[in-house]
């Protein structure tokens, strides 16, 4: 299993030369198992150059951790979905009011875009994401709610032993400190523990967070906490803030091996685009 990295920016893309290292594009992450791609994971604007390059006939499961613009906006320009011979799966988090493809539909619709998602050329199925676990192409998923505003969940794929967990937008405090909480009390855990690479939230320095407490997004010392607490082998810096440079991100990563300390793990790492994490 192999995930790649093509979006790590959150809330708005951000191209332009202060972001040319760690990149511009809001979050989408492929996975691949052998030569075939399996499933992506968010839909942001990341995902526009991945569609560009995807075989035609292939069978896509595009996994959704929630409809927020920014992990939903580089799906309209998804090649395989204008393709007739396109089949595409879309899951997401279920919603008491409407399906998932009544929400996904009001941004192909006008006037926010000239096509309506009825009719467009490929065929797309629409799933909401079960409660239990469950498999797609030997890939074990497990998807759970996590702490952010609206119906949002995180993902835990395993394969051949070896595990990813992927909560790109994440408040797991709240006002409380991580260290006093039993697991399974802190959001998102169960899809975290002693995973082997752990791609999370960490939009806010320590100096941020205080005044935008409930927006839904980790510090760095509360993904660094949150990472030690469920024990991953590797933490990922994720969802850069849209406002942070190439240099500002550095910093952060420095920030967070800090955090990290030694003991012989390895230190945190901030995403970029282009990453490639192997996990065979």
């Amino acid at each position: 299993m192999v995930a790649r990295v093509w979006g790590c920016r959150g809330s708005l893309p951000t191209p332009g030369e202060s972001t040319v290292r760690y990149g511009g594009n809001t979050t989408c992450v492929e996975i691949r198992c052998g030569d075939r791609v399996t499933m992506i994971l968010d839909a942001g604007t990341g995902i526009k150059r991945l569609g560009d390059r995807l075989d035609a006939s292939a069978e896509i499961h595009v996994l959704l951790t929630h409809l927020h613009l920014d992990h939903l906006e580089g799906l309209r320009f998804f090649a395989p979905l204008w393709r007739a011979e396109g089949d595409v799966h879309i899951w997401g988090p279920p919603s008491p009011m409407h399906s998932l493809q009544e929400r996904i539909a009001r941004s192909f619709s006008p006037p926010l875009f000239p096509v309506n998602l009825g009719d467009i050329p490929a065929t797309v199925a629409f799933h909401d994401v079960p409660e239990e676990p469950w498999e797609l192409d030997g890939i074990r998923i497990l998807a759970q709610a996590v702490s952010h505003p609206g119906s949002t969940v995180g993902f835990r794929l395993e394969h051949g032993g070896r595990s990813l967990a992927f909560i790109p937008d994440h408040e797991p405090v709240l006002g409380i400190e991580l260290a006093t909480l039993n697991p399974e009390w802190i959001s998102g855990h169960a899809l975290a523990d002693d995973v082997d690479v752990l791609l999370h939230d960490s939009q806010f320095t320590e100096d941020e967070y205080p005044q935008r407490v409930g927006w839904g997004h980790s510090s760095v010392a509360h993904a660094v906490g949150f990472a030690r607490k469920a024990k991953a082998g590797q933490l990922v810096l994720f969802h850069h803030d849209p406002d942070r440079s190439d240099a500002q991100v550095d910093l952060l990563a420095e920030r967070a091996a800090e955090l990290w300390g030694g003991n012989g793990s390895r230190a945190p790492l901030a995403a970029c685009e282009g990453m490639t994490i192997d996990l065979s």
